[in-house]
């Protein structure tokens, strides 16, 4: 019971915190933007939550949160809530095969993340809302992000560590195997 309650105090944070997240991307990086370009802190959001609570809740989240973003912001409902289901799903696959406790790591997960959320965008938007296809515009919007995102990734690494190690302690079970000789 007391297990079920911190899930849930921990899923009600998570949901403050991505209209934290929320604010900050609409509001506050309009204004610090480099070249026009914004960071996407969503990545790196549903990054942390696929990575330290585990592929259920970062699916589900990123799926839940994507649509949300889709309905107030996008010019298609779907995009984001698949990107962001997709980036929650590597996150637990990424969490599996790497060592969550180096920033360089982290920061190579985010950039990956943010690469494959960016392009499968861009696909789904050329191929449904038949935009041109301009590969070195894109690129260049690209890597600024990449680098805007690992920018702001540095500043708050231990934030991530510190809020991702409480979200793994509620999320996921420690398997310990004892062997009696």
């Amino acid at each position: 019971m007391v297990k079920r309650l911190r899930k849930l105090v921990a899923v009600i944070l998570l949901i403050l915190i991505f209209f934290i997240t929320y604010f900050l991307q609409s509001n506050f990086f309009t204004w610090f933007t480099i070249g026009d370009i914004q960071p996407n802190l969503f990545v790196i959001f549903i990054l942390v939550i696929g990575l330290f609570a585990g592929k259920k809740l970062g699916i589900i989240l990123g799926i839940i949160f994507g649509f949300y973003i889709d309905l107030i912001i996008g010019r298609q409902i779907g995009i984001s809530g698949i990107m962001l289901g997709i980036v929650g799903l590597i996150g637990e696959l990424l969490d599996k095969n790497f060592s969550k406790e180096s920033r360089f790591t982290i920061m190579l997960m985010i950039a990956g993340c943010t690469a494959i959320y960016e392009i499968g965008c861009y696909i789904f938007n050329v191929a449904t809302l038949e935009m041109n296809f301009e590969i070195l515009s894109f690129v260049k919007i690209l890597i600024v992000e990449i680098i805007y995102n690992l920018i702001i990734t540095i500043i708050i690494y231990p934030l991530i560590q510190k809020a991702g190690h409480a979200l793994e302690d509620t999320f996921k079970t420690k398997k310990i195997l004892t062997r009696y000789f």
